[in-house]
């Protein structure tokens, strides 16, 4: 069997169409490079490609999509480049069994296998045999090490490693497929369709949220007005150790997010925003205040720039489009404490809101009122204290850390559900 075998800069999935293809040599020099291109693998006489191989050194990742005859994506193969050059972590696959011609790709109804390993040996099977509107069923799956890992090819040596699903017995014959003259002249973006490699989650307008007269919206709400933040208090931090942790789901770690502050008080805010709608309990337009954020305030300068904050093991080549690191809360809770008095601090957490101990003095714990935190508990020994606040619900959320032009840890947020929009200043809305 004769497989063309085409190189492009952007694939879109939309179409089903390269954008900007682009000559052997150029696919070449762009691996080298570590810049994004794609391979297409074409057999006559058959519209939708037998697969795509989507590539980007720099971004650690090789992406490879099979297609059906009817031009539907049946296999989504996600491999990472970690430490070891010469070999690609089979990182996240999916399956899609489409139970007829006439199921449209990627339908909630079509039976599909997520199967995610890491490099430590660990991993999940998921089989939804109803596709998302049924159940589910999750195991760990026995992969063998050489099927967990994969040797990385030379440029131009892959191969066609969808010939098994599309039946092919025989090596193919690949033919190089000849370059159409690009439209333009190449020097802009790729559109907003195309393929692009997998980003972690982005910080997004975090500052914004702490300054009054911002409008943004939080998917339900189409506007919001971001208020003055509002002051809870301070949090004492003796020991220069910020600690961000979900304080019900202990393993005997130790907190799950550590982050260097200056020893002292700082202090703990909450980012609001205001918005009207209409109750239908009330029969009427009510204005409510909702937080969208907490945080560590620990110095007065604005953050130059927002990063997510890692374990010592977070490996942010792992992640997926939009994926996240952070900690895990089972109870909808998480807390900042001073990380030099975890244990002890958690102690008086538990006895506190848990076991409700009559015999803790105020100045050990004492609850907080009307507002996202819950809580404070107080180490009498180092002074630290621990300060719970409530989250929309449980999981794992992102800590993000605002640093000054000069480096320097400037605050610390966490957002209690997910990242609102910022609108336009005046008076337009999102697609008004």
């Amino acid at each position: 069997m004769v497989v063309e075998v085409g190189y492009a800069q952007a694939w879109d999935p939309d179409t089903r169409v390269p954008w900007r293809p682009i000559s052997v040599g150029e696919a070449r020099e762009r691996d080298a490079a570590g810049l994004p291109y794609v391979v297409v693998y074409r057999a006559a006489g058959r519209q939708a490609p037998l697969e795509v191989r989507l590539v980007s050194w720099r971004d650690h990742y090789v992406g490879l999509w099979v297609y059906d005859s009817h031009g539907r994506r049946t296999y989504d193969l996600d491999m990472r480049l970690l430490d070891d050059p010469a070999r690609l972590l089979r990182r996240y696959t999916v399956g899609w069994n489409y139970t007829g011609p006439a199921m449209a790709e990627f339908d909630e109804a079509c039976p599909r296998i997520t199967v995610e390993l890491f490099p430590d040996g660990t991993g999940r099977r998921t089989e939804e045999p109803r596709g998302k509107r049924g159940g589910s069923y999750v195991t760990v799956p026995r992969v063998r090490d050489d099927e967990r890992w994969t040797d990385r090819p030379d440029f131009g040596q892959w191969p066609l490693l969808s010939a098994q699903v599309h039946g092919l017995t025989k090596p193919p014959v690949f033919e190089l497929a000849e370059v159409a003259a690009a439209a333009d002249d190449g020097s802009g973006p790729a559109p907003a369709t195309c393929w692009r490699p997998p980003r972690p989650a982005q910080p997004g307008p975090i500052g914004e949220l702490f300054r009054p007269g911002a409008r943004v919206t939080d998917g339900y709400h189409p506007e919001m007005t971001v208020v003055q933040p509002r002051r809870i208090g301070t949090l004492r931090v003796p020991s220069g150790l910020l600690a961000v942790s979900g304080p019900d789901s202990n393993d005997g770690d130790g907190p799950h997010i550590t982050v260097p502050v200056p020893p002292g008080e700082h202090v703990l805010e909450e980012a609001q925003a205001r918005h009207t709608y209409h109750c239908e309990w009330k029969g009427s337009q009510v204005t409510r205040t909702d937080t969208m954020a907490v945080r560590v305030l620990v110095s007065e300068i604005p953050a130059a720039t927002w990063e997510m904050a890692l374990r010592p093991d977070d490996d942010p080549r792992l992640l997926r489009e939009n994926g996240i690191f952070g900690f895990d809360t089972d109870g909808a809770t998480g807390c900042f404490a001073d990380a030099g008095a975890w244990e002890p601090l958690l102690a008086l957490f538990e006895r506190g809101l848990i076991q409700a101990d009559p015999d803790l003095g105020p100045d050990e714990y004492e609850g907080i009122s009307d507002s996202m935190y819950l809580l404070r508990t107080r180490d009498q020994a180092s002074g630290g204290e621990l300060a719970a606040f409530a989250t929309t619900g449980d999981g794992t959320y992102p800590v993000w850390v605002g640093r000054s032009e000069a480096g320097e840890v400037v605050g610390v947020v966490v957002l209690v559900e997910g990242m609102p929009q910022l609108l336009p200043e005046g008076g337009a809305t999102v697609g008004a």
